[in-house]
């Protein structure tokens, strides 16, 4: 009979030992309900890094699908059990403009915040066949312009806000959203809190609306890709629109710099939308359906000079009534695990697709909301998703109220006050503006216009170099320590429960051949020699 070695007897021992936790994790994770697909609709203001997040998640078996058309859709295809969530930037109102009913229709549901970010008005304005890269608009200059008031770009208003620089004689053609968006809605409650003596009388009556209304050269196009590509195209000389700041971002496009109650002119990057957004008032109290929504007027009024006005937070309408007919384990778990994707490691790709990432205290009450989902189903597994690992550029370490990227934002270069420059950079790159008024463009184009007057150099009091991607002065920037919440990046795991299964099992025959042939080989052999000696 052959007998393994001693050696080989332990090494097995020690290798059972081992493997029994992996056989035991693989037989709890069988347990775990296969993901199923999930559907959603509705806002094209988050559709870019909602986009993003989804083909995050594919490998790991989550098939997720989204289509824009605006926030009014994606709220009446979840109200009608058309989908499985919808993302919207306004609650349901009751009734819309128009008098019809726009609720959830007796659906049970939660808004979840899932990302940050600020409108802003991209535009074509070319002198000598140059794109002005540079401008700068009052928030009365733009809502003027957004209500026929001023109707082109030589208008002394418009030279007044970029310091004496005149544009030239061309009319300008608004591009607004023809669908009912939320983008329009963030941007008309802005004109009727702020600009109200010019507002109402166009619009005739006090309010919001989701349907901008189109008057005059007005352009109107559907989704904020189209309303896009429409002042990016060849006949787009003279247009501005209003879009999510990831549209311009990812089409190497530029911005209105957007003056702001601290008297800067600023542009809606990741630093100044986390800024201007510590004024937000949000709804805390839990018993109402209106739990986590946004009040912002403090966002408009924000004195800081590097807030962006037009702040806001997108939401995601959460299924959670335990008898909703479109929702099976299977789903409710995908769109779980999804979302937690999204409120973690989904938030630090926030800043590079012309977001900002949610602060911590909104990331904490967002899996307060996923955890509706347990609530509906006991079979959807919570373990281990919670605030604690996630990897969040907000989070500061014991004060869920403080916003990291807001206290590390820069502050805005000097020739961006009233009065002074405007700064020679280029806008919508996502990146700060500099004191450096010869800087040219990334393409090389010079960014000021022919016949401007000089923007003021830079001096000894200005800003230090600021790397655009911490916010933090370049001599400055330190390596993070253990006191700050910076936990273990989120995983997106793209294994399942029957392939770890397999794979567990193959891993162990693995593992015992290795342990096990050497000494069943030496046995082997000995025997042999010993039969050899008795020949």
């Amino acid at each position: 009979m052959i007998r393994p070695s001693r050696r080989a007897l332990l090494a097995f021992a020690a290798l059972l030992a081992a493997i029994t936790p992996v056989l035991g994790t693989a037989s709890a994770d069988a347990a775990r309900p296969d993901y199923a697909q999930i559907e959603g609709s509705g806002s094209t203001w988050s559709q870019v890094i909602v986009d993003q997040w989804i083909a995050d998640v594919s490998s790991s078996g989550m098939p997720v699908t989204y289509s824009g058309g605006g926030s009014s859709m994606g709220r009446k295809n979840f109200a009608q059990g058309v989908t499985d969530f919808g993302i919207s930037e306004i609650p349901y109102p009751g009734t819309d403009e128009f008098g019809n009913p726009d609720t959830s229709n007796g659906r049970e549901f939660a808004y979840l915040p899932i990302v940050a970010g600020g409108t802003a008005f991209t535009y074509q304005v070319k002198v000598g066949g140059k794109m002005i890269k540079n401008l700068r608009l009052s928030g009365e200059t733009i809502a003027k312009i957004f209500t026929n008031k001023i109707t082109n770009w030589n208008d002394p208003a418009i030279t007044k806000d970029n310091n004496g620089r005149t544009l030239p004689s061309l009319e300008i053609t608004p591009v607004v959203r023809s669908d009912g968006s939320g983008t329009t809605a963030q941007f008309t409650t802005w004109l009727d809190k702020e600009y109200a003596s010019l507002w109402r009388p166009f619009f005739g009556r006090s309010g919001y609306t989701s349907y901008y209304p189109r008057k005059g050269r007005a352009l109107a196009q559907s989704g904020s890709d189209q309303v896009m590509n429409t002042v990016a195209g060849f006949a787009g000389n003279g247009t501005i629109a209003y879009v999510e700041y990831s549209y311009p971002v990812n089409k190497n496009f530029p911005v209105v710099k957007v003056l702001n109650k601290g008297g800067y002119y600023v542009e809606p990057t990741q630093y100044n939308v986390a800024v201007a957004l510590t004024q937000a008032k949000i709804n805390k109290d839990k018993g109402s359906q209106m739990y986590l929504t946004q009040i912002l007027d403090g966002v408009y009024r924000a004195k800081d000079p590097r807030a962006y006005p037009l702040s806001s937070y997108s939401y995601m309408i959460l299924p959670t009534g335990g008898d909703d007919r479109r929702m099976t384990t299977a789903k409710r778990q995908t769109l779980m695990d999804f979302m937690y994707y999204g409120l973690c490691e989904g938030q630090t790709k926030a800043g590079p697709f012309g977001y900002s990432p949610l602060p911590l205290n909104l990331v904490k009450a967002g899996f307060e909301q996923l955890n509706l989902l347990a609530k509906a189903d006991s079979g959807v597994d919570t373990k281990n998703r919670d605030v604690s690992r996630c990897n969040n550029p907000t989070f500061v370490a014991g004060d869920l109220n403080q916003n990291k990227l807001a206290k590390t934002a820069p502050m805005p270069a000097a020739c961006d006050k009233v009065g002074a420059g405007p700064c020679g950079t280029e806008t919508g790159t996502g990146k700060p503006s500099t004191d450096d008024d010869a800087a040219p463009g990334k393409d090389g184009t010079d960014t000021s216009a022919p016949g401007a007057p000089d923007a003021p150099g830079t001096d000894a009091g200005a800003p230090p170099e600021i790397d655009p991607e911490t916010g933090q002065p370049v001599s400055a920037q330190t390596t993070a320590t253990s006191a700050e919440v910076f936990a273990n990046p989120t995983e997106v795991s793209a294994d399942r429960a029957a392939e770890r299964t397999v794979f567990g099992w193959l891993a162990v025959g693995e593992l015992l051949a290795l342990v096990l042939v050497p000494g069943l080989g030496a046995a082997w052999l000995r025997r042999r020699q010993l039969m050899k000696g008795r020949r």
